[in-house]
């Protein structure tokens, strides 16, 4: 192309902090100016000179809307040579075309000043000292001050980028041109007082746009002539989100902390930033439940019983406050849902400041409450934990506090209780059997042990009473009264009951076939009123003594006193059915339960077992540790009971007899039959097969 120049290209305009000197002119010429446009084919985005137009043609037209924008480097450029307070530029005529070899106009384009000028977003840009170069007027009225006295400024002590070494090293790396981008959320203080919050974003501008985009330009670490800073004010944005949260985190009936609320200051409780540098080191929790509150739900209505919790609410959180005085803060109140609620104490002195505040709870809602013209008396059972927070999770804590009320509920309602680690691991033993119950009886982890019922006027073996153990992979031997109580409980004593049935039925049948020439003996076996109800007990007995080919005379089916004395309807109907198919009824700990002896006649019982107590209570020490003498109100009891079963047709057996001094006494009272330590503990099946041999056991 031909054509000659008007002279060069005027040296792009240099600006330092505090310059105030005017726009850059585009210099007058005869040829229509060509828009400054990069090209991406020919050096990079806005890298390449102004493209004059050729000599002899018209001149460029107009840049309009619809022409190509310019690229995100070239507005970065131009706004990098912006002076600090620029008027508006004076209309000039295009230049002409510049000669070969001449050096382009580098000069920004007005539209980019005009730009940045009207932004509604708070911009400045900063050179690589950190110091302000220009500044839009959207950034000096979110400072409150001019635009122009902006420029020279520290542009980090603007928007409190030094606050946090974090910030301040993450701004510095962008701005020597180590990192491509900062964004972060800063509170600032206006000259008038009030606080603001901005979001500040801080991006390079390269130094040539052409040399590569600005992604590829930081990641190598490349120069950088400044950095774009722009403030975007979320004040309005923040206070919305402030009031969601509040609603999100606090419950709408009592306004206090809901559960989320409450576990996320639990959680920062527990982090280790939060104990190890301050405080004791120690959090408690008071976890407590209203007693009776679902009464007042069903009776009154949901409103009236929303309108008591927000009076506990404030009760408690006057409590609370009383705790808290002359500490750092008060225990943080929650609702956690229901009528549960939660006193959440954070660097806590001991147990004793738990123990209090406990105390001061059941106080403050022992006065009744006034709720829409009705006095309403309420109480609550509170579970109290306190412990050290290193080693303590949010879950650990809860559970420790869920136990501990359930406690309080247990011992009687209206109280505290304290949480013990020694009563928890009982619980969670008794939680691990009764989880492993069913899937052991399947595994064949149970076996019967047997103890021998002796008469007392021979002294010969006459029966046996099977007694289950529980051979535990990871607890050893169990004894029932740790697994029964649970069975009984899951409804598993079902199926376990006919392993018991079936398999001390069977073993019974053995020993009759391996002792033809002896009496044979009966077999005891313990059944829970639940397997009367669960099941049909009379049919199960039948089939097993089927089976086995067992005298239903020889089998013994023993029930605690406290459940034949209650039975009524299809319990009793059971009973009476195996009475008369021949199987013999036992009421077993007899004289501990009900003891009603009118009922007792029209029982189809046929043997008492006295419990162990009164043959224990035969003797006892005196107080200055003297040997053991007999009382006579215990020898007296235990003859009127054994006179009256024998006057209803009624044999007795007595339970613990550990002395030949005791079984004497028993047998002179005329006791039937003893059992007990003095004869034997509970022995395999083939030690009772011993026992057969020589048939007699200890006589007293």
């Amino acid at each position: 192309m031909s054509g000659t120049s008007e002279g060069p290209a005027p040296a792009p305009a240099t600006f330092r902090p505090g310059n105030t000197q005017s726009d850059v002119v585009q210099p007058t010429g005869t040829g229509a100016a060509a828009p400054v446009i990069g090209s991406g084919a020919a050096g990079g985005a806005g890298s390449g000179p102004a493209l004059a137009a050729p000599a002899g043609l018209p001149p460029a037209p107009p840049f309009t809307a619809t022409a190509e924008p310019a690229p995100a480097s070239s507005l970065a450029t131009a706004l990098a040579h912006l002076p600090a307070s620029a008027p508006a530029a004076p209309a000039a005529s295009p230049p002409a075309a510049p000669a070969a070899g001449a050096e382009p106009d580098r000069a920004p384009a007005p539209p980019f000043r005009s730009a940045f000028r009207a932004a509604p977003l708070a911009m400045a840009v900063v050179d690589r000292e950190g110091l302000v170069v220009s500044a839009n007027d959207a950034l000096g009225a979110l400072l409150g001050t001019s635009a122009g006295e902006l420029a020279g400024r520290v542009a980090a002590d603007l928007v409190d980028l030094t606050s946090d070494s974090r910030t301040w090293h993450a701004y510095r790396e962008v701005v020597r041109g180590h990192q491509a981008r900062l964004r972060c959320t800063r509170r600032l203080k206006h000259p008038d007082g009030h606080a603001l919050f901005v979001q500040v974003t801080v991006t390079p501008l390269p130094q040539e746009p052409g040399d590569a985009p600005a992604g590829e330009e930081f990641s190598r670490g490349g120069p950088s002539h400044g950095v774009l800073l722009s403030v975007a004010d979320i004040s309005a944005r923040r206070e919305l989100q402030s009031r969601l949260r509040h609603v999100r985190m606090h419950d709408p009936v009592t306004r206090l902390p809901n559960r989320t609320l409450f576990f996320e200051r639990l959680s920062a409780a527990l982090e280790p930033e939060a104990y190890e540098l301050s405080g004791t080191g120690r959090i408690g929790l008071c976890y407590l439940d209203l007693d009776g509150f679902k009464a007042v739900n069903d009776t009154l209505g949901h409103r009236v019983g929303d309108r008591l919790l927000a009076a506990v609410a404030a009760r408690l959180t006057r409590c609370a406050d009383a705790a808290g005085q002359g500490r750092a803060s008060a225990p943080l109140v929650a609702r956690l849902g229901g009528d549960e609620f939660a006193l959440l104490v954070e660097d806590s002195t001991g147990t004793e400041q738990l123990a209090d505040l406990a105390e001061s709870v059941l106080t403050a809602l022992q006065e009744p409450f006034d709720v829409s013209g009705r006095l309403l008396s309420v109480s609550a059972s509170i579970g109290v934990v306190e412990r050290h927070a290193a080693g303590t999770t949010a879950t650990a804590l809860m559970q420790a506090a869920d136990t501990t009320l359930y406690w309080a509920k247990a011992d009687g309602k209206a109280r505290w209780t304290l949480f013990d680690p020694e009563r928890n691991a009982h619980r969670m033993t008794r939680q691990a059997l009764a989880s492993s119950l069913r899937p052991a009886i399947e595994r064949g982890e149970f076996v019967l042990e047997y103890q021998p019922l002796v008469g007392m006027d021979d002294g010969r073996l006459s029966g046996v009473e099977a007694l289950v153990r529980w051979n535990h992979p990871q607890f050893g031997v169990l004894t029932p009264n740790r697994f029964i109580p649970l069975a009984e409980e899951d409804g598993s004593i079902v199926p376990l009951g006919r392993w018991i049935l079936t398999t001390a039925c069977r073993q019974a049948r053995r020993w009759q076939l391996d002792h033809p020439d002896e009496p044979p003996i009966f077999v005891s076996v313990n059944v829970a009123v639940r397997q009367v109800w669960d099941s049909d007990l009379v049919t199960d007995v039948a089939e097993v003594l089927a089976d086995t080919g067992l005298t239903p005379g020889l089998l013994q089916l023993e029930l605690t006193e406290s459940a034949v004395m209650g039975s009524a309807g299809r319990p009793l109907q059971a009973l009476r059915a195996l009475s008369d198919m021949g199987v013999r009824i036992a009421i077993d700990d007899f004289g501990t339960g009900y003891s009603n002896l009118a009922y007792l006649s029209r029982l189809p019982v046929s043997v008492l077992k006295l419990d162990g107590s009164f043959v224990r209570g035969f003797g006892y020490e005196e107080p200055d540790g003297a040997a053991a003498r007999p009382s006579p109100a215990d020898e007296v009891i235990v003859e009127a009971m054994v006179q009256l079963a024998h006057r209803l047709g009624l044999t007795v057996t007595a339970e613990c007899v550990e002395t030949s001094d005791q079984a004497g006494r028993l047998r002179r009272i005329g006791c039937d039959t003893g059992q007990g330590w003095l004869y034997s503990r509970p022995v395999t099946a083939d030690r009772i097969s011993e026992l057969l041999d020589g048939r007699a056991c200890r006589r007293p």
